[in-house]
């Protein structure tokens, strides 16, 4: 029996997961412009750039968060725009969360799975 939810279903990986909830429960912000206003304004906690943005949107973002109100961690995941899309249903280069939870749980992700690596 084919899945028919919304969006496909993650295979075992806990940072997409949580990324797929992060976006249902509303905590996700995701593209361009949106991502820049939260970053700029200092209301992202976090800023989460996918492995095949271009590098013109990595360093953008890089330094706005540099520059912002106040600090916000900015991390290049190991993920394409594709499995982004694939966790979340939406397809973005660029995501941001103003949830402080949610942060600080991916950013706990990411540092597990890059020393796995």
């Amino acid at each position: 029996m084919p899945w028919k939810g919304r969006f496909a279903p993650v295979q075992q990986n806990k940072f997409l997961s949580l990324l797929g909830m992060c976006r249902r429960a509303g905590r996700l912000g995701w593209g361009h412009d949106a991502c820049m206003d939260s970053v700029v304004h200092g209301r992202a906690q976090i800023c989460l750039l996918a492995c095949d943005a271009s590098d013109r949107l990595k360093r953008e973002f890089r330094r706005a968060a540099d520059y912002g109100g106040a600090k916000t961690d900015v991390m290049e995941l190991p993920y394409t725009m594709q499995q982004i899309k694939d966790a979340t249903g939406c397809r973005a280069g660029v995501l941001t969360t103003e949830d402080e939870g949610f942060a600080a749980r991916l950013a706990e992700l990411y540092r597990i799975e890059r020393t796995e690596d």
